[in-house]
């Protein structure tokens, strides 16, 4: 134990199983006052349970570290609210909210329901902003947070997860915007894309079909890493030496931290005034279109 979190104070969300509870220990470990939150759910969501966190808690006390059980859920506004006053009640303010929780629902894109759609967004994307917004309102006051979001690989396109990549690849978005916002307050605010063998990661991995080309990396990538591997660096982020990092999305995984480039145009066609469809005809299939390949081909 180094104690680099020493009498900070962290907010988890989903810390009563896989890579939430190994921040949670962790920042415990190194000093950090922890709100472990959790609903207790499945995988998809359905259920609450007092159990997961409760047990969080007691593994964190047992250690002899610092926390309290927090069971709202992050979809709704006011259970944002409530996570977050749970640690203002509790230690008096918050230094730290990492923003894990999620759900799976997986259905390919023509068979998918829209409770399926509204069920995954609420949980990753909204939830995100739910408990974000009220971070922030603490966080200008002292001049001083750490925000750390969880993204996906998915989010660069995979089979079957139309819901889960669109809300993780928003959550990019959102961070890059809620770092701009908060930066002049001292409070920085990244996003981490982790490779861990989780309840979720397993079963993403087994609804993979094998003959379309996916996105992610190999399942050895998954399975070989484990939540205590990504918890690491997200407890970096996380402290005082992590300041000058702001708005960026890594890759986080076993022994790999990869940074994620940001967007950028990497080819541009011009002329003066509009194109017509005979030139972009002409021209698109040996400039723009020269490299790109179609990561789902049609089938024989």
């Amino acid at each position: 134990m180094s104690g680099r979190l020493k009498d900070k104070v962290a907010v988890i969300t989903g810390a009563g199983r896989g890579i939430g509870k190994a921040i949670a220990l962790l920042m415990a470990e190194e000093g950090a006052k922890v709100v472990v939150n959790d609903l207790g759910s499945g995988t998809d969501g359905v259920g609450r349970l007092r159990g997961p966190a409760d047990e969080v808690v007691a593994e964190i006390t047992k250690l002899g570290g610092t926390a309290v059980a927090n069971y709202d859920s992050v979809v709704e506004m006011k259970g944002g609210e409530q996570i977050i006053k749970t640690a203002v009640d509790n230690f008096g303010r918050l230094d730290i909210l990492v923003n894990n929780a999620g759900i799976l629902r997986d259905r390919m894109i023509f068979n998918m329901t829209e409770e399926e759609w509204d069920a995954v967004i609420s949980v990753h994307l909204k939830g995100h902003f739910n408990c974000t917004k009220y971070a922030c309102m603490l966080m200008r006051k002292q001049r001083s947070g750490r925000i750390i979001n969880f993204s996906s690989e998915a989010g660069l396109g995979n089979v079957g997860q139309a819901n889960y990549s669109a809300a993780k690849e928003g959550i990019i978005g959102f961070t890059r915007t809620v770092a701009r916002d908060m930066g002049k307050y001292g409070a920085t605010c990244n996003a981490v894309r982790p490779r861990a063998a989780t309840r979720m990661t397993k079963q993403m991995l087994t609804t993979q079909d094998a003959s379309v080309t996916s996105m992610l990396p190999s399942v050895s990538a998954f399975t070989q890493s484990q939540p205590e591997d990504v918890a690491v660096f997200v407890a970096y982020l996380a402290s005082d030496e992590a300041a000058i990092i702001n708005g960026y999305d890594f890759i986080v995984g076993g022994g790999v931290i990869s940074i994620m480039s940001q967007p950028r145009p990497i080819e541009t066609i011009y002329k003066e005034g509009r194109w017509t469809l005979n030139e972009l005809s002409h021209i698109v299939p040996g400039t723009l279109a020269a490299n790109l390949v179609n990561p789902s081909p049609p089938r024989e």
